[in-house]
């Protein structure tokens, strides 16, 4: 399989894998408190990733330390409890949209921070996006009364943390290896994820009753191995085999599962959500069209 089909098939895989991600907080939150899942989701990851990816380490350079500390916080860390507590309000199908702001904003971050140039084009794209944004909010807000939107500002803010991390893999942990960056991850942010599990109250007694709260456990730790440890290997190997516009480009493909997934699930999609979702999309094609991939 030449570099173009490989790229392609990696594509595919995350998008099926991450589409149903969205699915899975929000059968954890049945359960779990957000500050739980996220801590929780953390802890799993770590401890499947060193079983499987500790002698990978070794192959680590220590000039790139730093970047995999940065990385770790603002590629998986943070952005765990963002969507934890974003889903506690938007449905995970608006949610999986308003993650899709990340192609955009990987260019935005390309632009400012690590100096990548972006066209024309890709200008026009950003923007379009962001009022596609902007609709899908409104619109949801209408739907949906008894649902807090100010929440979708968490997944945006995790898109903003996502697009910086794929820049920092691309320009600075190209030559490391996938498995490698991934368990290196998790050193720095495993501990605090369990200080924070255990002041959470996730052990005491009476959390371990409450209703729900083992499968809600399971679907974590499905959502750990596969949508955590397993995706980010994926996706450092598709940084790094591609460009980083075209990594971040799974976030839009991934949608459609994610949309399908909240359908089956009862959640409420109305027209201008759709044409919100679709502007989105359009804007991030466009951004997406920036040079040969």
């Amino acid at each position: 399989m030449n570099l173009s089909q490989n790229k392609w098939l990696i594509l595919t895989i995350l998008s099926l894998i991450w589409g149903s991600s969205f699915i899975l907080i929000k059968k954890g939150l049945v359960g779990l408190s957000p500050v739980q899942l996220g801590a929780l989701r953390v802890v799993f990851t770590g401890v499947f990733l060193f079983s499987v990816g500790y002698k990978s380490l070794k192959t680590l350079h220590k000039s790139n330390y730093k970047w995999i500390v940065l990385s770790g916080f603002i590629g998986t860390f943070f952005p765990a409890f963002l969507f934890a507590f974003a889903e506690t309000e938007v449905d995970s199908a608006v949610v999986s949209i308003l993650n899709s702001l990340t192609p955009l904003n990987t260019i935005l971050i390309g632009l400012s921070v690590f100096k990548i140039g972006a066209t024309r084009r890709q200008f026009f794209g950003v923007i379009i996006g962001f009022v596609g944004t902007a609709i899908l909010i409104a619109a949801g807000a209408d739907l949906n009364p008894n649902q807090n939107y100010l929440y979708a500002g968490f997944i945006i803010l995790a898109s903003v943390m996502y697009g910086i991390n794929v820049n920092l893999i691309k320009r600075y942990l190209q030559n490391e290896k996938p498995l490698a960056i991934a368990t290196g991850n998790f050193i720095p942010i495993v501990i605090p994820a369990f200080l924070i599990l255990i002041f959470s109250g996730f052990f005491d007694s009476s959390t371990l009753q409450v209703d729900g709260i083992y499968s809600s456990i399971g679907y974590v730790l499905i959502l750990s191995i596969f949508g955590t440890a397993l995706a980010k290997v994926f996706f450092n190997n598709l940084v790094q085999i591609s460009s980083p516009v075209f990594a971040s480009s799974v976030t839009y493909v991934m949608t459609i599962v994610a949309i399908i997934w909240g359908v089956l699930d009862g959640e409420r999609i109305g027209f201008i959500q759709i044409v919100g979702g679709a502007i989105i999309l359009f804007g991030v094609y466009l951004a997406n069209k920036k040079r040969g991939n």
